[in-house]
């Protein structure tokens, strides 16, 4: 068995990622609130809400890397990777409830009638200025995250890629204002609240992926990869689950029923070593050593 020591500084980058997101996420906020509530403009407001649980979601994974960054104990054998898994899950939460407090409003608004936005071209400058700073965010943590397999960052980077695009609808609707047309508003609002919405959700299938235990790595790769081994006779059951970055493997491999024990175990070492250089991404690999005898060899 390859067990892989847990990645401290990892955990150090995506913290560090989280704080610089976050401390930008709650300038913008702040601008679009106000800049919404002085001009009536509920989709400004809106985008403004949005960007605040941004700053919660990026809070929810600055603790949920804190949490996963602890070291396999007695009661967690496993290590708490999944706590990133569930900071995840707390981002998608809040982009729901922040669709529900944005979609309301908009809502409101068309059924009263009662359309407040004013002309300014103070909003839309705040926001085409705020647009920016949203892609420079979203390319940043997408790049975090892939260079630093983070399961948090993704999901967090879909969040902040959504406020990109309420800014935009946001934009367009400030332009129909001026234009004259003030129930452009509440439509871009409630625009906004579908990108939320699709976004929470395409979080929500990130999160079932690891907590379902879903296929991390293609079986038959790792059978290719383990038949390469000398004296490995076939592969079989091969599972593995786990974080993008924390995937656990375990699988049987077959070998010559007149093998020595201690041949066998060689070629056991040999299969994990090959694995674990094959992919980074092992957390811990367990192989199962099994005779090949002819019923084993057909169920290979």
């Amino acid at each position: 068995m390859v067990v892989r020591e847990q990645d401290t500084s990892r955990a150090r980058e995506v913290r560090r990622v989280l704080l610089v997101v976050m401390t930008l996420n709650l300038v913008v906020s702040v601008a679009k609130i106000v800049i919404g509530v002085l001009t009536g403009t509920n989709s400004v407001r809106g985008d403004g809400i949005h960007s605040i649980f941004d700053s919660l979601g990026n809070l929810a994974g600055i603790i949920g890397i804190s949490l996963a960054a602890r070291p396999a104990d007695e009661s967690h054998p496993y290590g708490h990777g999944k706590f990133e898994t569930a900071a995840s899950l707390v981002i998608g939460v809040m982009l729901l409830i922040a669709a529900f407090e944005v979609g309301s409003g908009a809502v409101n608004t068309l059924v009263t009638g009662e359309y407040g936005a004013q002309p300014s071209a103070l909003a839309l400058g705040i926001m085409v200025v705020t647009l920016v700073v949203n892609i420079t965010l979203t390319t940043y943590e997408q790049r975090a995250g892939r260079r630093l397999n983070s399961s948090v960052l993704g999901a967090d980077s879909k969040h902040t890629l959504s406020d990109a695009l309420v800014t935009i609808s946001v934009i367009v609707g400030l332009i129909f204002v001026n234009l004259g047309f003030p129930i452009a508003d509440p439509i871009a609002t409630l625009i906004v609240t579908v990108a939320i919405v699709a976004t929470a959700v395409d979080v929500f299938k990130d999160v079932l992926h690891t907590f379902s235990d879903a296929v991390r790595i293609d079986p038959q790769e790792i059978e290719r990869s383990v038949m390469e081994v000398p004296g490995v006779m076939a592969v079989h059951r091969v599972r593995t689950r786990g974080l993008e970055n924390e995937v656990y493997a375990d699988l049987h491999v077959l070998v010559d029923p007149a093998m020595t024990i201690q041949r066998a175990h060689e070629i056991s070492d040999e299969v994990e070593r090959k694995l674990a250089a094959s992919y980074p991404q092992l957390s811990e690999v367990v192989v199962h050593l099994e005779p090949a005898t002819a019923e084993e060899l057909r169920e290979a």
